[in-house]
């Protein structure tokens, strides 16, 4: 078993030339950064169904071993998942076509907690990105970037997550949680050629957005978006690699995600 899992490591450190080919078994350490499906999970104030998750069997068999099966439902959008560019995007990338190399690879967190819990309507700037480089060296290309704005801490809350207790079409005008600036979301698709987005919160887009415009120049540039992350406060400014693998849907716009991280050298 430690071999294959060392085997599955090194794989893994092939698929970018960043990361630190002294990545070994000993070496690695998984953080989840993802929330468990239950009947708790949140999703968009509007989606018609929850997550479902029914038992058709659970018990001891006429043969007298124990089994256990059960059918789930949810909503491709929801809980920590995935964004496929197709999902404000026409004719780009579906789940199922994401190519791995878009959905592993080297991260950063940029913790913008301070400015945001102090601001529920706050939006990630370049400045934000640019304080961040003073001390830690400009992003380098397909950099996978994830932005800390402490409200995993509020999931699954759903007032403190969201803003409003609401569901339904009227719960969107109360919405009110932090997001990346489109004009940021555009800097790091030009800029910094960055692999895929991410961050603790319901969407890459403020609370308030009409137009959902991070939304549609990240996937537009059919690069993957992470929503509902969890325990970025478990992780370092930079020095991680990232396992993100969706539910493989065929056409899918969107899917639950297991997303997780490991600590290799900082560059």
């Amino acid at each position: 078993m430690k071999k294959i899992l060392f085997l599955f490591v090194a794989g893994l450190v092939g698929c970018s030339q960043h990361v630190n080919p002294a990545l070994s078994f000993n070496d690695v350490t998984w953080i989840d950064l993802g929330h468990s499906y239950d009947r708790s999970t949140l999703y968009w104030p509007n989606n018609i169904k929850g997550f479902e998750h029914v038992t058709e069997a659970a018990g001891k068999t006429a043969a007298g071993y124990y089994y256990s099966s059960y059918s789930i439902s949810t909503p491709e959008h929801g809980g920590t998942h995935l964004d496929a560019p197709i999902h404000f995007a026409e004719n780009k990338l579906t789940v199922d076509q994401l190519p791995l190399s878009r959905l592993t690879g080297n991260a950063v967190v940029i913790d913008v907690s301070r400015q945001a819990l102090g601001n529920r309507d706050y939006q990630v700037k370049i400045e934000d990105i640019e304080g961040w480089e003073k001390d830690n060296n400009t992003i380098p290309d397909n950099t996978i970037i994830l932005f800390r704005t402490g409200y995993e801490d509020f999931y699954p809350d759903r007032e403190k997550y969201f803003g409003t207790l609401k569901t339904g079409p009227e719960a969107i005008p109360e919405l009110h949680f932090p997001g990346i600036l489109p004009e940021t979301t555009d800097w790091l698709v030009k800029k910094r050629n960055i692999k895929a987005l991410g961050l603790d919160t319901p969407s890459m887009d403020y609370g308030q957005s009409k137009e959902f415009r991070t939304h549609q120049i990240l996937l537009g540039n059919n690069k993957p978006g992470f929503e509902n992350l969890a325990h970025l406060d478990k992780l370092p400014p930079k020095g991680i690699y990232i396992v993100a693998l969706p539910m493989k849907i065929a056409n899918g716009s969107g899917a639950p995600l297991r997303i997780i991280a490991t600590l290799t050298s900082p560059f």
